[in-house]
């Protein structure tokens, strides 16, 4: 079996009566020739190394070796743990939980790339909120990485999943639209409400350039993947609440693929525009690059 696009998706899932998750592992299953037992548990190992970046960063509070990112998942925490979150236990544990993840990624530890390192944070800030607050199993979460995974599969062969090729709206938002597709799944939703979370989350951030201070996947990458965190959950709500994307899915892929290509050089993981290149920027690869070569 095999999809190419979010229509192809929808027939098949609606075609079988099968959930996007059972379309990526029949697919897994085909492909790779292992059975199904073994194809879950391949998954759930990745889910394990996301749940141990989760713990990691949030509960770490040192800086990372640039000294330009950390600690922020720990006063997140605190803040949440005071009962100040507006935006209620689920979402603001999945913000820490994403921030925490890429703490860890800043800090030279292990994470899952989802579809990037640069938005590793996103998956696993929503899927561990669910099981923290909501009391989902591993079992029901490395579901929801098969959803994730068959979506940023479409998503990745028809346009971008890298700031250097399409700029952030390919990692954070890619991660953002995988993530949302996920939500409905995990709450009961359909398919086709799936996609349709997908292409609201994705429009959200079509045209996020990529500019990282320094050349690292710190700022502004780790609060953006907060950001995404708290927009797939916006969009989750409304495919929830039945409320469509009056543009397809697969044109707003298309689209996000079109945007890449016509965004500048300087404003594609080059660091050379953008909030790479403002003065207070400037001075911290300044810093850096000196501290380097003094190594």
């Amino acid at each position: 079996m095999k999809v190419s696009s979010m229509a192809d998706l929808l027939i098949t899932c609606e075609k079988d009566g099968h959930s996007i998750a059972d379309c990526m592992i029949a697919m897994e299953l085909e492909n790779s020739g292992l059975g199904r037992e073994q194809v879950f548990n391949k998954m759930k190992e990745r889910l394990l190394k996301m749940k141990a970046a989760v713990a990691s960063g949030k509960t770490d509070g040192s800086d990372a070796p640039s000294g330009i990112s950390g600690g922020d998942a720990v006063k997140m925490g605190d803040y949440i743990q005071q009962g100040k979150a507006l935006t209620g236990n689920l979402i603001s544990t999945a913000m820490r939980y994403a921030m925490s993840t890429s703490e860890c990624n800043a800090r030279m530890g292990v994470i899952v790339a989802t579809p990037t390192a640069g938005s590793a944070g996103v998956l696993p800030g929503v899927l561990f909120s669910f099981h923290d607050n909501e009391g989902y199993n591993l079992d029901q979460l490395t579901k929801g990485l098969f959803t994730a995974s068959l979506l940023g599969y479409i998503i990745a062969n028809n346009s971008f999943i890298s700031g250097a090729a399409g700029g952030c709206q390919a990692e954070v938002g890619s991660a953002t639209a995988m993530a949302a597709g996920t939500i409905v799944e995990l709450k009961g939703g359909s398919p086709r409400q799936a996609v349709h979370a997908t292409a609201i989350a994705m429009k959200s951030l079509l045209g996020l350039v990529c500019d990282p201070v320094a050349g690292l996947v710190e700022v502004p990458c780790i609060k953006r993947n907060v950001i995404g965190t708290a927009i797939a959950f916006s969009a989750a709500d409304m495919a929830l609440a039945g409320i469509e994307s009056r543009i397809p899915c697969d044109e707003v892929i298309e689209a996000m693929y079109k945007i890449g290509k016509e965004m500048p050089r300087t404003l594609r993981e080059t660091s050379l525009g953008g909030l790479a290149a403002t003065p207070t920027a400037q001075k911290v690869k300044e810093r850096l690059y000196k501290r380097g070569s003094e190594q």
